[in-house]
């Protein structure tokens, strides 16, 4: 990274994730002058520590599964030998590899001499008045950096709850996945309590259970997944109870403390207590917008109940000349934490800042997908959110035993629900739990963009025998009975 010479610059950017860097690529494209800064690593969560190391042990846990459990008769279960601190090296090598390719390559590079390149200050940064930040490096040095517009995008990390004996427990969040950092874990446990029912809970679970490990979800709520429909809750908990996970719902968390070698955690259960205990413990409850200790109190922008940076529809926060994008936003303006929400959103803050382009950010429709196996894909609206906003809807669910796909391919798991409006037959909702759901869900994303009815779907001829079939024969279903259909009918 290079030394600064100039510390003026036309966007400043707290963070280096793929908000700040879509908003730094955008301010280049404008021909401006764009610094970021960083507190850990280069690229933040997304590559180092959340998306890319998850789906990669991920794979590499199903293969060892599907190996062990192949669907087809006359093939014979293998036992795959897994060598945890290998798979953790590889997964490394992935990360860095990645890194190097679409970030370091980046920044502190001019397309032209007289361009100044994208520029990383590390440290951790604070603001100190609305164009201003001071970044305190690792061995104490400080600078002052100035924009004449400054971008928030610092992201999100674990939420910690607080739970009697916690802080004095050793205990696991999601950045068990970072890279060369003393928190990463290179040693498989024999048993892991993990603390939530959300996405995070449910795919590294089962990632470690297919490892081997003796996993247990303890959650609050009354089932796994609060929020999405109740028929791809129940679906995965099923699936995920099958292959040995025990998943219990409805827990109140009363105190955790260490036993031994390991950890013990109590909790209420419908009057009862219960007592689990295990080698190690992964918090993995929700996340939390990065807005603590940042000054942003100081220069007096407004913060919600969660801690998220409160913005209008064009990413403007109420202090001039400062704006926020990305998971540090957390749901303002309906928004999700995800990757790709931050990295579209962070090139239309830029623009706005910059070009004066005065861009509404638009999230009525974003996809969403769970890397559980099968996947659970959604968008759009659930039957209860439907309900809510006071849509008069129609609702069907449908087995993926009907999808010619699914049964070829010997994999019938897990179902498809469509929410749709019932006077225009619009729909409003899509939610899958199956083969390939992250793939598909695409296709129905498209269709709520452009505001497409169920017989938007019936009429579209699709790819014979494919899983994006689900999303026809889901819309048949509000006529016929899609059982009784012969190949390819409509």
């Amino acid at each position: 990274m290079t030394s600064l010479q100039n510390d003026r610059y036309d966007l400043l950017i707290l963070g280096s994730g793929s908000t700040a860097f879509a908003a730094a690529i955008r301010a280049k494209e404008l021909g401006k002058t764009a610094v970021m800064t960083e507190v850990r690593t280069l690229g933040g969560t997304c590559v180092n520590r959340g998306c890319l190391p998850s789906k990669n042990l991920i794979e590499a846990a199903r293969l060892v599964y599907d190996a062990a459990h192949p669907r087809y008769p006359g093939l014979t279960p293998a036992h795959l030998g897994v060598d945890f601190p290998q798979l953790i090296a590889q997964k490394d090598e992935v990360i860095r590899e990645y890194r190097d390719q679409h970030y370091e390559s980046l920044v502190d590079e001019a397309d032209e001499e007289v361009q100044r390149p994208i520029e990383v200050v590390p440290g951790r940064a604070v603001l100190v008045d609305p164009h201003t930040v001071e970044v305190t490096a690792s061995d104490g040095t400080v600078r002052h950096l100035m924009g004449s517009q400054v971008l928030v995008a610092t992201g999100s990390s674990p939420f910690i709850p607080a739970i009697p004996g916690l802080a004095e427990t050793s205990f696991l969040t999601s950045d068990l996945l970072t890279s060369q950092e003393e928190m990463e874990l290179t040693e498989l446990p024999h048993s892991l309590l993990i603390l939530g029912g959300g996405y995070i809970a449910l795919e590294l679970g089962q990632m470690f259970a297919r490892f081997g490990t003796a996993v247990t979800i303890v959650t609050r709520g009354s089932s796994i997944l609060s929020g999405y429909e109740p028929e791809i809750a129940l679906g995965l908990s099923e699936l995920l109870r099958e292959e040995g996970l025990q998943i219990i719902t409805g827990a109140q968390v009363r105190s955790v403390g260490r036993s031994g070698e390991g950890v013990v955690l109590v909790a209420r259960r419908y009057g009862s207590s219960r007592t689990f205990t295990a080698e190690k413990l992964l918090v993995a409850a929700s996340r939390r917008p990065n807005t603590h200790d940042i000054g942003m109190e100081r220069v007096g922008v407004v913060l919600d109940a969660t801690g998220a940076v409160v913005v209008d529809d064009y990413l403007r926060t109420n202090v001039p000349p400062i704006w926020a994008a990305g998971d540090v936003i957390g749901h303002e303006t309906e928004s999700q934490m995800a990757t790709p929400v931050g990295a579209h959103d962070g090139g239309i803050a830029a623009s706005n800042a910059l070009a004066g382009t005065n861009r509404r950010i638009d999230h009525t429709v974003i996809p969403r997908t769970i890397f559980t196996d099968p996947q659970v894909a959604v968008v759009g609206l659930t039957d209860e959110e439907a309900n809510a906003r006071g849509i008069v809807c129609q609702c069907n669910t449908i087995p993926l035993s009907v999808v010619p796909r699914a049964g070829a391919i010997r994999d019938t798991r897990g179902v498809i629900k469509m929410v749709l409006e019932r006077p225009t037959r619009r729909v409003v909702g899509v939610s899958m739990l199956g083969v390939n759901a992250g793939e598909v869900i695409h296709e129905a994303a498209m269709a709520l963009r452009f505001g497409a009815t169920a017989d938007d779907f019936i009429d579209m001829i699709h790819v014979y025998p494919t899983m994006a079939e689900a999303l026809k024969i889901a819309a048949i279903s509000f006529t016929k009975d899609v059982s009784k259909l012969s190949c390819c009918a409509s």
